[in-house]
């Protein structure tokens, strides 16, 4: 431990332009990841349409990112080198940024830690190279090549050998590295990415690679995601739009029943930025609150869009994180927009689920595989076997058809037409609705029905929970929340400045039954809780409502309370497991499930029914 004498006065000393880039390089250049990330926002800057990425053990040895670009100028070329040189903006305003970079840090920060050469060429003008070698520049030379431009960064940290000591694997920094370049692809459908890794001399081998896609905005947005995402996500996402003041939200956004076991499919975009934005993971658990449990998390790919003034992008080194001016707004876009498409989507549900289904019911292979076409026999070995399987004689009956169909038993007249009159029309075959016609229970919990394409398996209580859960928060949103008036109010000590915060949420508070009064200094006193909560602390829920504001969540928490006792009792109100239901009760249920949004799954995010195609049924007993 180093101690410092109060007589010793230290000296103040400038440091030098090495010192500083290096420094700098520690901020901006963190792992081979964050390089590749300042190169192929320049490129995008650039106008690019093809982006290429060359790296060798996990960039540490190369990074190489070419681009068909603008290009630079010979004059540009060391000017570039320089810190604090940009061309995308004039500094008059901080706060109008339109490109990814602005700084003019990343280039002279990786000459300083790196060996960088710079090849570029402009429309009209000759190409050029330049060099730099742990912070010393060589001069510009000719050098042959197309209009855009070449970076080739070799041995990443050479010039502050301790930082490699921190580097992974090589393996882990090249997955680091395509997360890096997947994530700029995604808001960029227009432009081509590859990944090319080289280590080991050669050509290497693509591991990454998403081709340009043409469209409007939700064509070419899903293109791109499904490149990157998968065709799993697309087909079990909704399109989001949505707008507010100004700031607009487009993507995707998985169903609940398409869910994940960690955070690793979220991804947001501010004006085509990749951030990782707490104010926005927030507002994205609030708005799937109602139908994932804690330990699922939802896919999305949104995408805010608003004026470059409404956001600061100045926050932080890595220009990873965001500030927005108006962070309630943003949240209530967020929340409100999902909430409304998750609401439009009704019964549905991931065709995931189907398949893990199908997937459950086939064994696992055994043995050598079974065979089950054999060489056709000939017409007296077909004839020998048809008089051996004709049915014995008495047993006639038995060759009509059987079915395991729900007959609804007689109960008195029916409006059949009298003789002579003519018949009513017929009515839409019940098999053509979504989920179809009720053809049995089995176990007393799972409804099986026919449906036109294939069959469909209801849990009935999980089915029912939902259904009654979201009937009692439409009575709740009609009726308001019922507040318990406390016959002592309960007095909360609290700071100045969380007194000021709550009590500007106070109206707020009071539609969803809490009501708070100012009651002298920074105390608050609590005349009504919500009566849904029954008996509560007042003070802890206060200071988790605190919790919340100073995220950003308003009065969120007393609404997922409220919603948690809702859905407590609807589990407790509807059709238990077990219980056998006659035909026209399951059929009811099966008609108000395509007629409640969010019936797909359950208040937990399991999903309540189970779709089989014909085709796929038909497989598992090889008839396909």
């Amino acid at each position: 431990m180093t101690s410092h004498s109060p007589n010793i006065r230290p000296t103040i000393r400038q440091l030098d332009d090495s010192a500083i880039n290096r420094i700098a390089a520690g901020e901006v250049v963190e792992r081979p990841a964050s390089a590749v990330k300042e190169l192929v926002e320049n490129a995008i800057d650039a106008g690019a349409r093809r982006i290429g990425v060359e790296i060798a053990d996990g960039g540490k040895t190369l990074i190489r990112v070419s681009d068909d670009g603008v290009g630079m100028t010979p004059e540009d070329l060391p000017l570039a080198l320089s810190r604090h040189a940009t061309s995308k903006i004039d500094g008059s305003d901080l706060l109008n940024i339109r490109s990814f970079g602005f700084r003019g840090e990343a280039l002279p920060s990786l000459g300083a830690v790196g060996r960088l050469t710079i090849q570029s060429r402009a429309e009209g003008a000759e190409g050029a190279e330049i060099a730099v070698s742990g912070g010393v520049m060589e001069q510009v030379r000719p050098a042959a090549l197309r209009r855009g431009t070449i970076v080739t960064l070799r041995d990443l940290f050479y010039a502050t050998p301790a930082r490699l000591k921190f580097m992974r694997t090589d393996r882990a920094e090249a997955q680091a590295v395509g997360e890096i370049l997947r994530r700029l692809a995604m808001a960029e459908p227009g432009i081509g990415f590859t990944l090319r890794d080289v280590s080991g001399g050669g050509e290497g081998r693509v591991t990454f690679r998403a081709d340009p896609v043409s469209g409007d905005l939700f064509e070419a947005l899903s293109g791109r995601l499904t490149q990157i995402m998968g065709r799993e996500f697309t087909e079990n996402a909704i399109p989001i739009e949505a707008e507010r003041e100004g700031i607009r939200m487009t993507g995707l956004a998985g169903l609940p029943t398409y869910s994940r076991g960690a955070a690793v499919a979220q991804h947001f975009f501010v004006n085509t930025r990749p951030v990782k934005d707490r104010l926005l993971l927030g507002a994205l658990r609030g708005a799937y609150a109602d139908f994932l449990s804690r330990d699922r998390h939802p896919a999305v790919a949104l995408f805010i869009s608003c004026d470059a003034r409404q956001v600061d992008v100045n926050v932080h080194p890595a220009k990873s994180e965001v500030r927005f001016r108006d962070p309630g707004t943003v949240r209530g876009l967020v929340v409100s927009g999902l909430k409304h498409a998750l609401a439009e989507a009704g019964h549905r549900a991931s065709s995931t689920v189907a398949e893990a289904a199908l997937g459950a019911m086939r064994p696992e292979a055994s043995g050598p595989p079974r065979i089950y076409q054999m060489d056709r026999p000939g017409p007296r070995a077909l004839a020998s076997a048809r008089a051996a399987q004709a049915p014995a004689p008495g047993f006639a009956e038995m060759q009509h058809a059987w079915s395991g169909r729900v007959e609804t038993p007689y109960e008195g007249p029916t409006d059949a037409p009298a003789p002579g009159q003519p018949p009513a029309p017929e009515a839409e075959p019940v098999e053509a609705l979504p989920l179809g016609a009720a053809r049995g229970q089995v176990h007393e919990n799972y409804i099986i029905a026919q449906t036109e394409t294939g069959m469909v398996i209801v849990d009935q209580h999980a089915a029912h929970e939902r259904l009654v859960y979201e009937r009692l928060k439409r009575q709740m949103a009609e009726n308001g929340v019922a507040a318990q008036a406390l016959l002592i109010p309960e007095v909360v000590e609290l700071s100045a400045g969380d007194c000021a915060l709550l009590l500007e949420a106070a109206e707020e508070l009071s539609r969803l039954g809490l009501t708070i009064e100012p009651f002298g200094g920074s105390a608050v006193a609590v005349r009504e809780t919500p009566a849904l909560l029954g008996e509560v602390n007042a003070e802890a829920l206060i200071r988790d409502v605190l919790d919340e504001l100073s995220e950003g969540g308003g009065a969120r928490l007393v609404q997922e309370k409220i919603e948690a006792i809702l859905s407590r009792v609807a589990c407790h109100g509807s059709i238990r497991s077990g219980r056998r239901m006659r035909g026209e009760e399951m059929n009811a249920l099966l008609r108000e499930m395509e007629a409640t949004p969010h019936s797909g799954q359950c208040n937990h995010g399991r999903p309540t029914y189970i779709e089989l195609k014909l085709a796929d049924i038909e497989k598992l007993f090889g008839r396909s």
